[in-house]
């Protein structure tokens, strides 16, 4: 086992931060095919939009529990009071646009599910069921969005998705693993390799 000092990981990870760490190692970037895990990254990309992604991920649990463990059917049927609960959550981001949002955006899901049998299948499409390949070096080497994320925000709009422009799709789209974005000297730069994260497309 190399020693912890002697890791090398992308730049972006706080150093110190357990959970932000833990996330980089463990999760980001890590082909995801599961369509409640698919939605789960969606609701965070959401609430993270403007904010930094420590803060979501810190919050994480809270968001779990708050939206049904990210289960899209029940999240779908959410009326006004679970509005109004979700606005009294301290636990979560208090956002009555996200929020709104997040509803919005599980119904726009089962849409999608419908027409292509899983969302898992309609979004690995955008990349032609692989992951693009990066190879950053530096922070200056991430682009804010790609001509693949721009054309899937413009297809995702067209279907009734809110705050999923661009800029937020491509963040979610380097956490599920549609993109490869670890840096070239990053211990996790292997990765592509190995098992995608939750492989039951059923969820």
């Amino acid at each position: 086992m190399p020693k912890k000092s002697a890791i090398k990981r992308c730049p972006w990870p706080t150093a110190g931060d357990p959970v932000y760490l833990a996330y980089h190692d463990k999760e980001w970037g890590v082909p995801v095919h599961n369509d409640r895990k698919i939605y789960e990254f969606l609701v965070l990309e959401v609430f993270q939009a403007g904010l930094s992604w420590s803060t979501v991920l810190y919050k994480r649990k809270n968001f779990r529990k708050a939206f049904a463990g990210f289960d899209y059917r029940r999240v779908a049927n959410f009326g006004r009071r679970e509005v109004a609960r979700l606005l009294k959550d301290s636990g979560i981001i208090r956002n009555r646009q996200k929020i709104e949002a997040a509803i919005n955006n599980a119904k726009r899901f089962l849409d999608v599910r419908r027409q292509h049998g899983t969302f898992d299948k309609y979004m690995w499409s955008w990349v032609n069921g692989k992951p693009i390949i990066h190879k950053p070096h530096t922070l200056k080497d991430y682009p804010p969005y790609t001509e693949e994320a721009a054309a899937w925000a413009k297809d995702l709009k067209s279907r009734g998705f809110k705050f999923l422009g661009p800029t937020v799709l491509y963040a979610h789209m380097q956490a599920v693993g549609m993109v490869n974005d670890h840096t070239v000297d990053c211990f996790r730069r292997d990765d592509s390799s190995k098992p995608a994260v939750g492989r039951s497309r059923q969820s």
